[in-house]
């Protein structure tokens, strides 16, 4: 990337178009083109929020590289869910867009309806498998008329390594989606397809007093719950998975005459949930195992495949974690794209594999540290700088379009929906956000006013207030206002950056919006 370093006027603007000079006011033309979009910037950062705060900040012209702004942006930052970016670029050079998952049921050739041996689930580390999905494997194979196992079944997950969380995960997230336990053989809670998780559906009883009503999806019995819930006059709902163990606590009340309300929570060791909700399958299907169900074992050289899932593509996976920012399908990812470089599905392996897939594009990891696919660990450290060259750099690649739609829309979808509505980025920013405690970060693609296209990084780190991603909103929204003939003021004017308010304090404000239940986006 071309390097330009501007400076913005020192001088403090009182209206527009004067300056106060030892008392008196005096008539000055505002600059235009980028040193006014640089003092608008500058202007937009001045928010206290950010005082003792680290922020970096670099814009680009998305063509050509050459930085219009920058501040802080060689500074190293915890990047949360930007993270998402440098993983699903990687998968679409490394894998390509047609990359798909296969899961697969092996096993001697039945005869009379009766597998002799043990029966093989085999697992690749597709993160997208529902139980429907298990439910038409065990279908396929009654279809060829197997009828009962003589052995095991036997959950074949060692496509990747057995370190389920990443480094330096909170103990206090393990439970939530976003850090669910990473396996080669998993199952979904729901279409939106939060791996190694169950869903626990809440409804209000019959009448007040009487007990909650709950379900689970998938259907399984390796997760027990204990049910103290009450229908009552109000919802209000505590659910929470014991730290050491698979029971999900339900307490609280559910209104009555309500449709009730849900929580996901993610489980321990995930492997063992796909194993039983397939097992359940296959006794819906007619098929009987006489043996025991083993984990963690290499399917052996033999067996033959009779059944077989195909999952969706690469290019439309991309599009299911961009946009929600799903955490365990990037974290699959992550460690399929070690597996495909190595053999090895491991945190590691995924490590050197995304930096080969996104050096090509003009970045330099060596001022980096990524160890995880979705952002979840502190441990993550990138840069605004690094992060805009390879939103201009990506530009180059074959899977651009594929990355570029996959990116929420401000005002329009993902975890943008809500965002940047009645300004002039609203429909036209498209942009990876980052949401932890005292984490924030907005990285992506904006047309100006006149027409050219820019590239944008905002990490910002360090704050004490809940959330800073209305300062994030205000950048984009002068970024997509900004025109050669416009002053500051101008610019931030035709941004409606005034109708862009600060927050109120809201815990959840270091969430995704896509990650509350239900979601708020």
């Amino acid at each position: 990337m071309r390097k330009r370093t501007l400076i913005s006027s020192a001088v403090a603007v009182t209206a527009v178009g004067a300056i106060t000079i030892a008392g008196t006011m005096v008539a000055q033309a505002q600059e235009t083109g980028d040193e006014a979009l640089a003092a608008a910037i500058d202007a937009i950062l001045t928010d206290k929020r950010l005082t003792d705060s680290q922020i970096g900040v670099t814009v680009a012209d998305a063509n050509t590289g050459e930085v219009l702004y920058e501040r802080g942006g060689a500074k190293r930052a915890v990047p949360g869910s930007n993270d998402k970016l440098t993983t699903t670029a990687a998968a679409l050079e490394n894998l390509g867009g047609d990359f798909t998952y296969t899961t697969e049921v092996l096993g001697d050739r039945p005869v009379d309806g009766v597998i002799a041996g043990d029966l093989y689930l085999r697992g690749s580390g597709d993160p997208t498998l529902l139980e429907a999905d298990y439910d038409q494997l065990a279908a396929d194979l009654a279809a060829r008329d197997v009828s009962m196992i003589e052995g095991d079944l036997v959950a074949d997950d060692t496509a990747f390594d057995t370190v389920r969380s990443g480094t330096e995960w909170g103990w206090s997230d393990l439970q939530f989606t976003y850090a669910a336990e990473v396996s080669a053989l998993t199952v979904a809670s729901g279409d939106d397809y939060n791996a190694g998780s169950v869903r626990v559906f809440i409804k209000p009883g019959a009448a007040e007093g009487d007990p909650a009503q709950l379900s689970m999806s998938p259907a399984n019995d390796y997760v027990e719950i204990v049910n103290t819930a009450t229908t009552g006059t109000t919802t209000s709902v505590s659910v929470n998975r014991d730290p050491h163990d698979n029971v999900i606590r339900v307490s609280g009340t559910v209104k009555a005459g309500t449709s009730g309300t849900y929580a996901t929570r993610s489980v321990i060791e995930p492997t063992q949930l796909a194993a039983d909700v397939f097992a359940d399958s296959l006794e819906d299907a007619g098929i009987t195992v006489n043996g025991d169900v083993r984990f963690g074992e290499s399917t052996p050289q033999g067996p033959e495949t009779l059944a077989s899932h195909q999952s969706m593509t690469l290019t439309e996976l991309t599009g299911e974690i961009l946009k929600p920012s799903n955490a365990s399908v990037a974290e699959a990812l992550f460690k399929t794209l070690g597996y495909d470089a190595t053999g090895k599905g491991t945190f590691s392996s995924g490590k050197a594999a995304t930096y080969a897939g996104i050096e090509p594009y003009g970045v330099d990891t060596g001022p980096i540290r990524q160890v995880d696919g979705s952002g979840i660990s502190r441990h993550n450290l990138m840069t605004s700088n690094m992060l805009a060259d390879l939103l201009v750099g990506a530009k180059k690649a074959d899977w651009f379009g594929t990355w570029y739609d996959a990116l929420p829309i401000a005002c329009e979808d993902g975890t943008l929906a809500g965002r940047m509505c009645d300004t002039p980025a609203a429909g036209n920013v498209r942009a990876k956000t980052g949401s932890m405690t005292s984490v924030s970060a907005l990285s992506g693609y904006v047309t100006d006013a006149d027409g050219r296209e820019l590239v944008f990084s905002i990490l910002t780190n360090d704050y004490l207030y809940s959330t800073v991603k209305d300062i994030e909103d205000k950048i984009a929204a002068a970024l997509a206002a900004h025109t050669t003939t416009a002053t500051q003021t101008e610019t931030l004017r035709s941004a409606n950056v005034e109708d862009i308010e600060m927050p109120a304090e809201d815990p959840n404000h270091n969430l995704e919006c896509t990650w509350i239940e239900p979601a708020v986006c």
